[in-house]
């Protein structure tokens, strides 16, 4: 069973993945320092196709690309947020990172929910509790990016096509 973290507003880059270990692009190495200094349980316990659900502002700080990298390293399946910070968001779809902004299931979700996702719809259904919220679905050609696992790989079928 897939679980749901669930964290506050304002979750920054720093403590998503942090600057001491900005000297490494190992997706390994990322994974395991994911979310320590605010979860420090948290890359022990992520399992691939678990969900982050957040307040406002997540991914807000620096402009590093490593944040999003770190939890796409975890295999999660999307971020859920109230709000991103604009540098995260872009650097989160340039990298195949599924984000959302919904600001109505942090209010209801449990880590334990079974939540699902239709990104072409744009809805997100908490069946746990049986509800459902929405969202706007992104243009197709962001599905694409998001589907190719980010812009390089996108760009890369675009052109052997």
């Amino acid at each position: 069973m897939n679980k749901n973290w669930i964290y506050g507003d304002n979750v920054d880059t720093d403590v998503i993945i942090p600057a001491r270990y900005l000297n490494t692009k190992s997706q390994d190495e990322l994974k395991i320092h994911c979310m320590e200094d605010i979860d420090p349980d948290f890359s022990k316990n992520v399992k691939a196709g678990d969900l982050i659900i957040a307040g406002y502002n997540f991914g807000c700080g620096s402009s590093r690309e490593h944040a999003p990298l770190s939890i796409k390293a975890c295999q999660i399946k999307a971020v859920i947020a109230k709000s991103f910070a604009r540098i995260f968001f872009r650097n989160a779809i340039n990298i195949g990172l599924l984000i959302i902004e919904n600001d109505k299931i942090q209010e209801d979700a449990s880590p334990d929910d079974i939540i699902e996702i239709d990104i072409q719809k744009g809805i997100i259904v908490n069946k746990s509790k049986n509800k459902e919220y929405t969202f706007s679905p992104y243009p197709k050609e962001i599905q694409k990016i998001i589907k190719f696992g980010g812009l390089v790989n996108y760009t890369k079928e675009k052109v052997n096509k």
